[in-house]
C-alpha cells in the first residue's frame, strides 16, 4: 500500500465523502489492542467500527502505547496491583513513515503504524510511536504509558497526538476537510495548522471538537510557560498564542482553546450539551456547542442469538440463552475469585472505570441494609464489581481494595480484575441488573449500560448522562427519581441516592425478578429494543456527518 497518497481502502458511501481525521488519545477497538483506559476509548472504538460499517471517509489517529494503560493484577492478599507489561502487536503494519517533531527544543523521531480496516472491521487507524532507537530514552518514554503521571511527559504526549498527528496527515497527503478532536488532548494540532494555513480562521473552518467533561475543573490545564517551553504552540510566540486563544492567565486551558479554535463542538448527551453551554457561557468567542449522544456498536457488543430469539418470540430459547450466557461468564468469575455463582439468582453488576464521582461503593455505605440485602433468603442476590482505577488515584484504589476485603466475607459478592473489552462483555452477559450511580451531573454520557442492555441486562441508574434519553422507569429499566440536587451537599446527595436505590431494589427489582418473571423478561426485551434503535453507534456516526461535519 502507498501510504504517501493515502485513501481509505474501500468504496466510500456518497453520503460520507467528506474526509475526516479523528484524533483520540485512546481507542478500544478489540481486546488484543490494549491502548485504552475507559469510556473515551470505548466510545472512539465504536465510532471507528461504525465508520467502517457505514463506509465513511474517516481515519483514526492515536498513539501506540507500549505498556498500555496498565495491567490490573493482584497482590498476595488479593488487593490491586499495578503492572506495566510491554505489548507486542504482530497485526499492526509498519507504514515506513518516519518524521520529526520538536519537543522541549529537541527533535523527536515519530514512527507511524497502521491498523488495516479488515483486521478488526474498523475505519483505518494510524498509531504514532516515539519508541525508536533514533530517540534518547526520555523521548522514547513519551508513548510508554497512557496518561502518564509526569506532567511534562503528559504534555509531550499531547504534542505527539496533536502536532504529530497533524504532521502525519500531511505525510499521508490525506488533506481532510475536518480535523475532529475527540477531547482536547490534541489541540496542539491547531497551532501547527495555523502556521501551515496562515490564519486562525482557516483552522476554524476545518476543526471540530467533542468535549466529554461536564465540569470545568475536570478539563486539562497546564502552566502556560511549561507548554511554551515544551513546544506545544509549535513555534508561535506567546503574544500570538494569547491572541489566538484569548487566554492571558498563567494557566493554559486546553478545552477553552479548543472551543475558541473549533467551528463547532458537541457534548455527548443532551444533558451534557446543556451543562456544557452553561459551563462555558461566561467565556467569549467560543464556538456553538451542540450535542450528539454517545452510542456503542451493536454489531460488536450485542448477543445476536438473544436478539434473534426475542425477534422470533421464542421465549424458552430466550430464557435458556440468557441462562447460558450467565453460566459461561460465571466460570470467569469463579476462576478469578473462587466464587461459584448460581445462574438462577439475580446478579447485579457494577463495572466501569473506578473514579470517586462514580461511587462504586455507594450501596455498601449503609452496613445494616447492605447485610440484609446480601443475606436475603427470599430474594437472593449476587453482586460483582470490576473496573480500573487510575494507577495513582489512591482514593479510588482504596475503594477498590475496600470492596475486595468486603467480598472476602461474603460468598455471593465478588470483585474481578482486568476490566477490559473482553471482561466487560462477559460481565454484561452475566448481569441481570447493570448498576450505575454517578453523582449528578458529573457523568457526561456513560455508555456501559448501553452494551449491558444489548446483552439482556436491565439498567438501574441515577438519572444522569444518556440515561435521561433512555430509561422509562419500570418499562425498560429503573432510575432514581430526580430531586433538587443543586441544593444538596455531596453527603446529602449520596444519602438520597443510596436510599432511593435501596427502595427500588428491595420493593421493585427483586420482587419483579422473582415473583413476576414474565414482567421482568418484558422489561429486559424493551431495553434491548430501545437501545438498538437509539444507541447503536451507527446512528452516532451518521449524526457526526450530518451535524458536526456539515
Amino acid at each position: 500500500m502507498n501510504f504517501r497518497q493515502f485513501k481509505v481502502p474501500f468504496s466510500v458511501d456518497p453520503a460520507y465523502q467528506k474526509k475526516v481525521a479523528y484524533f483520540s488519545m485512546e481507542f478500544a477497538v478489540h481486546q488484543p489492542l490494549k491502548i485504552y483506559s475507559g469510556g473515551l476509548g470505548y466510545l472512539s472504538g465504536s465510532h471507528l467500527r461504525s465508520a467502517y460499517e457505514l463506509k465513511q471517509n474517516l481515519i483514526g489517529v492515536g498513539i501506540l502505547w507500549k505498556y498500555g494503560y496498565y495491567d490490573q493484577s493482584r497482590n498476595q492478599d488479593q488487593t490491586l496491583q499495578v503492572q506495566w507489561n510491554e505489548k507486542l502487536y504482530s497485526f499492526l503494519e509498519d507504514t515506513n513513515i518516519k518524521f520529526q517533531i520538536e519537543i522541549h527544543g529537541h527533535p523527536v523521531w515519530v514512527k507511524a503504524y497502521y491498523l488495516n480496516p479488515e483486521t478488526f472491521k474498523t475505519a483505518p487507524l494510524f498509531l504514532l510511536s516515539t519508541d525508536m532507537p533514533e530517540n534518547d530514552y526520555v523521548s522514547q518514554t513519551i508513548c510508554h504509558r497512557l496518561y502518564d503521571a509526569n506532567v511534562a511527559t503528559k504534555v509531550a504526549q499531547f504534542i505527539l497526538l496533536g502536532i504529530g498527528g497533524a504532521k502525519l496527515i500531511d505525510e499521508l497527503s490525506f488533506d481532510p476537510e475536518f480535523y475532529h478532536l475527540n477531547e482536547a488532548h490534541g489541540i496542539s494540532a491547531a497551532f501547527y495548522l495555523q502556521k501551515k494555513l496562515g490564519s486562525k480562521e482557516a483552522v476554524r473552518n476545518r476543526l471540530v471538537f467533542t468535549t466529554h467533561t461536564p465540569e470545568e475543573a475536570g478539563n486539562e490545564k497546564h502552566e502556560m510557560h511549561l507548554c511554551e517551553n515544551m513546544g506545544y504552540f509549535c513555534g508561535m510566540s506567546m503574544d500570538e498564542v494569547r491572541e489566538a486563544t484569548g487566554q492571558y492567565e498563567e494557566t493554559f486551558n486546553h478545552s477553552l482553546a479548543a472551543l475558541r479554535y473549533a467551528k463547532l463542538a458537541n457534548g455527548v448527551s443532551k444533558l451534557h450539551g446543556e451543562v456544557s453551554r452553561d459551563m462555558w457561557e461566561r467565556y467569549d468567542n467560543i464556538c456553538e456547542i451542540t450535542s450528539i449522544t454517545n452510542a456503542q456498536n451493536w454489531n460488536y457488543w450485542a448477543d445476536k442469538k438473544l436478539y434473534n430469539y426475542m425477534d422470533e418470540n421464542k421465549t424458552e430459547e430466550f430464557i435458556e440463552r440468557k441462562r447460558y450466557l450467565k453460566k459461561r461468564a460465571m466460570e470467569i468469575v469463579a476462576d478469578q475469585t473462587g466464587k461459584l455463582f448460581n445462574p438462577g439468582v439475580l446478579t447485579l453488576v457494577w463495572a466501569r472505570r473506578f473514579a470517586g464521582y462514580k461511587r462504586a461503593d455507594l450501596i455498601t455505605r449503609d452496613q445494616d441494609r447492605f447485610a440484609a440485602l446480601v443475606n436475603n433468603k427470599k430474594y437472593p442476590i449476587q453482586i460483582i464489581w470490576a473496573g480500573k482505577p487510575y494507577p495513582l488515584d489512591y482514593p479510588a484504589i482504596s475503594d477498590f481494595n475496600f470492596l475486595i476485603n468486603l467480598s472476602k466475607q461474603m460468598n455471593n459478592v465478588a470483585v474481578c480484575i482486568g476490566y477490559e473489552l473482553a471482561l466487560s462483555k462477559s460481565l454484561k452477559q452475566v448481569s441481570d441488573v447493570w448498576m450505575n450511580n454517578p453523582r449528578i451531573p458529573r457523568e457526561a454520557s456513560g455508555t456501559s449500560g448501553m452494551t449491558a442492555a444489548m446483552n439482556g441486562s436491565v439498567n438501574f441508574s441515577t438519572n444522569d448522562g444518556w440515561i435521561r434519553e433512555f430509561v422509562d422507569h419500570g418499562n425498560n429499566g429503573f432510575v432514581v427519581p430526580l430531586t433538587e440536587y443543586d441544593k444538596l451537599s455531596a453527603h446529602e446527595q449520596d444519602q438520597y441516592d443510596m436510599d432511593k436505590m435501596y427502595d427500588i431494589l428491595e420493593n421493585q427489582i427483586l420482587p419483579i425478578y422473582y415473583d413476576n418473571p414474565q414482567q421482568w423478561r418484558q422489561i429486559v426485551m424493551n431495553g434491548m429494543k430501545d437501545v438498538r434503535v437509539q444507541f447503536d453507534s451507527n446512528r452516532m456516526a451518521r449524526e457526526y456527518y450530518e451535524i458536526l461535519y456539515k
